[in-house]
């Protein structure tokens, strides 16, 4: 429905219902996205993705595996604030978070998005890569160290390879909460140089009614990226769920 809705004319879907076939296809939904600024809310939405997902990436392995190797208090009181944050809608700080991204200048800017969104997603990340790591054997780690291995030398060739499956879950959790991210950009963004697909949508709907075919082309457009991330990182994610190692 979504599919052939957006190579319809818009009379000829309000003639046949969403149900319908198209008579005649039409590319010009497309372009009339490009034509009103998609090209420039879909490169936008890119670099809010690709920085969050950099961001979540950089930051959770590392404290991951601090978490799971180093057992003192102050280790386990940085997990619980992690935990902590689970518990934090967006939607009740939201005001709080306006009011330190104007203050520091980062208002109708893409890192004031940025910042806030990777923020959020550190505390599911973290909950979802520990765990993964939880399911490494103390005697990989034993075999380590009788060859003499750093703990910087177990991070990079033992534990990030057997939690791949971990850190795809996490790159895809990420990248779909920026990408599909709504609240940060409405507030803490006002032009139109610094909208969103999300926020970009809005253009379709007017006061005397909706384009719905050339709406739902945009969305179209909008799930293409988001997809492949999937596409790409499925093979990883389905061995994360088999166990670490395949097992």
């Amino acid at each position: 429905m979504l599919v052939t809705a957006s190579f319809q004319t818009q009379a000829g879907y309000a003639e046949g219902g969403p149900l319908s076939l198209p008579t005649t296809f039409t590319l010009d939904n497309f372009t009339n996205a490009f034509d009103q600024g998609f090209g420039r809310y879909f490169l936008n939405t890119l670099v809010v993705t690709v920085a969050v997902v950099g961001i979540v990436v950089l930051l959770v392995p590392p404290l991951s595996y601090a978490i799971v190797r180093n057992r003192s208090r102050a280790t386990t009181g940085i997990f619980r604030m992690f935990l902590l944050g689970l518990a934090v809608p967006a939607s009740a700080v939201i005001v709080p978070i306006f009011y330190v991204i104007s203050v520091v200048g980062l208002y109708d800017n893409l890192i004031g998005v940025i910042l806030p969104t990777a923020a959020f997603c550190l505390p599911i990340c973290t909950i979802i890569l520990s765990g993964s790591m939880r399911d490494i054997t103390n005697e990989l780690y034993e075999a380590m160290a009788l060859d003499g291995a750093s703990p910087r030398r177990v991070f990079m060739q033992l534990v990030l390879p057997l939690s791949k499956g971990g850190v795809a879950t996490i790159v895809v959790y990420s990248a779909l909460q920026a990408w599909n991210g709504f609240l940060f950009p409405l507030i803490l963004t006002q032009s139109e140089s610094t909208k969103v697909i999300t926020l970009g949508l809005f253009n379709f709907q007017t006061q005397y009614g909706v384009n719905i075919p050339g709406l739902l082309a945009a969305v179209v457009m909008s799930m293409i990226p988001i997809l492949l991330v999937y596409l790409f990182a499925r093979r990883a994610l389905v061995q994360g769920l088999m166990g670490v190692g395949g097992k």
